[in-house]
């Protein structure tokens, strides 16, 4: 199965190169997962739009639409394997609710409290001037930054 997707994502974001085509079935064995028939039909689905924030519901909503047979908590458990080995990464927006994300370059994001949508905010928009340092024994592995926005009142 091969899968095409450039760096423009379906919420306005946009990155510079073009990633060719991708094979689902390459990109699980590189991040060491075996290409199980779900994780072969969930990587279709999730990155054959390109980048894009996505829930374990939308992604479960959009696998019955494509006929693909699958249980919500087969979809919670392939994100999250997909997380681990760095193929998504996890945005936490609240204590209820989490995105995917298929961009997994350094980015922050913006997200509506109205609409629940999740969007990146250009990298060259944010800066941080000072990181607080790690606790010892510990190191910092990303910073994520959700900025909150709603219509003006």
């Amino acid at each position: 199965m091969a899968v095409f997707f450039s760096r423009a994502t379906t919420d306005g974001a946009t990155g510079a190169d073009t990633i060719a085509a991708t094979n689902i079935r390459e990109m699980l064995k590189d991040a060491g997962l075996r290409p199980t028939r779900q994780r072969m039909a969930l990587g279709g689905i999730l990155f054959a739009r390109g980048h894009r924030h996505i829930s374990a519901e939308g992604l479960h909503e959009e696998a019955i639409v494509a006929k693909v047979p699958v249980s919500l908590a087969t979809v919670y458990n392939t994100l999250h394997q997909f997380t681990e080995v760095g193929l998504l990464r996890e945005i936490a927006v609240d204590g209820t609710k989490t995105y995917f994300d298929t961009n997994t370059d350094d980015h922050h994001h913006f997200f509506d409290e109205t609409t629940g949508d999740v969007t990146d905010i250009p990298q060259a928009s944010l800066s941080l001037s000072r990181v607080p340092e790690a606790p010892d024994g510990m190191e910092i592995s990303r910073v994520d930054v959700v900025v909150r926005v709603r219509p003006k009142p």
